[in-house]
């Protein structure tokens, strides 16, 4: 326990609750039938939800706790125009060369497209800014590796990015932490609870059913309909989506056998001076480093504080652990926040996959989107969306991430048991690229 640093108004939860708490409300009765059942409440279940709604198609979404208690409402609020995307281009797969890649970042791209799209036409109110965004270089070689990204960034996924130097680094970020970095103009921000009530206000406008607190405990065929069993009632449906991410259960063991839940943890400090908070991101950016262990952060919608986040742990840990660890962090890079303390401090589940590429698809006759590598807001708004489409059968909804290639691996189940493991090695190949830079 580190006292000193926690506020006297401390809270383990997420500072963006204050907008938008999960509630469960008015439980709605689970129906009898539905075209399209929607397991996961999240942002890819409401945004699938939404667009079938749009093509006169009714789903009805399961949630298993209050509606936005997972990962929707406790994440960083960035948004990514396919600079995360593209850190998965490694060679590993041959969906990652050549024109697949170049696909795959246009895709990123037009998810960026959607979310300004959906922001504007539902009139979501969540604070969508779009100042960019600035990738701190860990070291002189990661600076490198950047660098020869841009022109495919840049044709593929209209990223706007260039680099900055180290010696002019203090125009994106009041540190010297970095070795420079890259600026990627077509990013933006916005506020996670608020961007997910505007979903789910959508979606009701629309008479969207959205059963909170419905736990979905068994999925089976019974003649040419899925019979939906969940702890409040038994629904029949002819489609059925799983959208769980970084939730993904024993509901489902082929997908939970190829999404990795990783948790990454956030913290939010106490009110900054006006002064001193726009002196640390002059152009007000979010921001993210190329560290294994990385880091992402940004100041609050109201310019008032800084909301940082990390793999403080890769597991879920309990904030007088994980709070302390971040608060390092932000202070490495912004040793005149020292003496500043924490007011909140949360977690959740990111999923990755083992190819580090969002999917969907459709497997054993249930539709899944999955697997958003630290890209949620705009990835699995995007999926959901696709995988509406698909169901909709809309013409020219071919969407890259739509692929049978959904890699697991015979020695994982679902058990997490390595993360610890893992998150040891990855940090010490940071600190061993940092010495020797």
């Amino acid at each position: 326990m580190h006292p000193d640093i926690f506020h006297k108004d401390f809270s383990p939860t997420p500072y963006w609750w204050e907008a938008y708490t999960p509630a469960a409300g008015a439980l709605s009765d689970v129906p009898r039938t539905a075209r399209v059942a929607i397991v996961g409440g999240g942002y890819a279940g409401l945004s699938a939800a939404l667009e079938l709604a749009k093509h006169g198609i009714d789903a009805v979404v399961f949630e298993a706790g209050e509606l936005g208690s997972g990962a929707s409402t406790r994440n960083g609020g960035a948004v990514s125009g396919g600079v995360n995307v593209g850190k998965s281009f490694t060679g590993k797969t041959a969906r990652a060369d050549g024109a697949g890649a170049e696909r795959i970042l246009s895709d990123a791209c037009d998810a960026f497209a959607l979310i300004d799209r959906l922001i504007s036409e539902e009139k979501i109110a969540c604070f969508w800014e779009k100042p960019g965004r600035f990738v701190g270089a860990w070291t002189q070689r990661h600076y490198g590796v950047q660098s020869r990204r841009l022109a495919m960034l840049n044709m593929a996924a209209r990223s706007g990015a260039y680099m900055v130097p180290r010696e002019r680094q203090r125009e994106e970020i009041a540190s010297e932490y970095y070795f420079g970095g890259m600026v990627v103009e077509r990013s933006g921000k916005l506020h996670p609870a608020l961007y997910y009530k505007g979903l789910l206000d959508a979606c009701r406008r629309r008479g969207v059913l959205v059963c909170a607190k419905a736990a979905v405990t068994r999925i089976g065929r019974l003649g040419n309909a899925w019979q939906v069993e969940t702890a409040r009632g038994t629904l029949s449906a002819g489609d059925v989506v799983i959208a769980t991410n970084g939730y993904t259960g024993t509901l489902t063991p082929a997908l939970r056998r190829r999404v990795v839940p990783i948790a990454s943890h956030i913290i939010a400090t106490e009110q900054l001076p006006a002064d001193v908070a726009r002196s640390l991101i002059p152009r007000a950016r979010t921001l993210s480093d190329t560290k294994r262990v990385l880091c992402y952060y940004r100041l609050s919608p109201d310019n008032g504080r800084m909301v940082f986040g990390g793999r403080a742990r890769f597991t879920q840990v309990d904030a007088t652990v994980s709070a302390p660890i971040l608060h390092r962090y932000m202070i490495d890079r912004f040793p005149q926040l020292r003496g500043v303390r924490v007011t909140h401090a949360w977690t959740g589940n990111v999923a990755f996959t083992l190819d580090a590429l969002p999917h969907m698809g459709c497997r054993d006759g249930l539709h899944y989107c999955l697997g958003c590598n630290g890209s949620g807001v705009a990835m699995m708004t995007y999926l959901g969306y696709q995988t509406a489409l698909k169901i909709a059968r809309v013409a020219n909804y071919a969407c890259s991430f739509d692929s049978e290639e959904f890699p697991d691996h015979p020695l994982y189940s679902g058990n997490t048991w390595f993360l610890p493991i893992v998150g040891g090695y990855y940090r010490l190949r940071d600190n061993l690229d940092r010495l020797l830079a």
